[in-house]
């Protein structure tokens, strides 16, 4: 599991969800639904999104944008026009003066708006989760980031299209790994770029070295490593690797193991009622206690209290 990999463990234990929005100007919906993630692409027309903090971005057909919790924005045909929909968690939809829409604006399977043959037409998808993996990569991007159409060409926007007003057997997991694409590729064009500045341990994955051992805790961090196996697997010695990884990433190989280990853990406590001895051989430790007294001194909480805060 690599790291953009990570980000997307987390929704489908906890829920994610795409739509096809079809509006017709003057149209504005106010989004307060405090979602971690929320992808939108421009497929017909053009739209504005517009956050109470920082620039306000313009949409024009192919052109996508990703907001990251859990600030509130404003989607809307023009910026003076005022919201008629507001989006609150967990997909309440209401009229600004409260009262609920209640499916007024259904118009079909995963369609949504004012107008089915609405001038303006958005596919948005949003993930409903948290957690510690997704959080090392959440924290490296801007709260509102955006990709025009002449720097972003993705071939699945038809697809997309196509497949999100189907109602077949097995849809919903068609659409969570469609979405699931859609952000990986999305965040690839976006790293690549100089402004995003991207964080230390993405930009290791490019090195030969590094990368290898980045790849290696990330998809096995059970085993037993030591900056020695790590070192023989990557064909370098214990102190190039440690060097260079330092150097590259920011923190010593065991310190980023442990990190990621306890960040593993931290979301099985959340999403799963697995018992601490099963999570803790999962993510390398021998025993409970082992993972506890680690859990303790980084996350300065038993990892019985930590479950019992998320579960409140």
């Amino acid at each position: 599991m690599d790291a953009l990999a990570g980000l997307l463990e987390g929704p489908r234990a906890r829920g994610a969800f795409m739509i096809r929005a079809c509006f017709e100007p003057p149209w504005s919906i106010r989004i307060e639904d405090r979602a971690p993630l929320t992808v939108m692409v421009m497929v017909r027309g053009e739209a504005w999104v517009l956050p109470d903090r920082g620039e306000r971005i313009r949409l024009r057909p192919g052109d996508l944008a990703i907001a990251r919790g859990p600030d509130p924005y404003t989607c809307a045909d023009d910026p003076g026009t005022a919201p008629q929909a507001l989006i609150l968690p967990g997909a309440e939809c209401h009229y600004p003066d409260g009262r609920s829409l209640s499916g007024s604006m259904d118009l079909g399977v995963r369609t949504w708006g004012d107008r089915l043959d609405g001038s303006a037409v958005m596919l948005i998808g949003t993930y409903l989760w948290d957690g510690e993996i997704s959080g090392r990569l959440l924290k490296a991007l801007p709260p509102l980031l955006s990709l025009t159409a002449d720097v972003w060409n993705c071939p699945l926007t038809p697809y997309l299209m196509d497949e999100i007003v189907r109602d077949e057997p097995g849809q919903e997991v068609v659409l969570d790994r469609l979405l699931d694409l859609l952000v990986i590729a999305a965040l690839r064009a976006w790293f690549s770029r100089p402004e995003a500045a991207a964080p230390a341990w993405y930009q290791a994955m490019a090195d030969p070295v590094v990368g290898r051992v980045l790849r290696l805790v990330q998809d096995d961090p059970a085993l037993p490593w030591t900056v020695a196996s790590l070192a023989a697997k990557a064909g370098v010695s214990r102190a190039a690797l440690a060097r260079r990884f330092t150097e590259l990433v920011g923190e010593p190989p065991m310190t980023y193991l442990t990190g990621w280990r306890m960040a593993l853990a931290a979301d099985a406590l959340r999403d799963t009622d697995d018992t601490l001895d099963a999570i803790a051989r999962h993510v390398g430790y021998g025993s409970a206690f082992a993972l506890s007294s680690a859990f303790k001194r980084v996350y300065g909480v038993s990892p019985q209290e930590h479950r019992g805060r998320v579960s409140l």
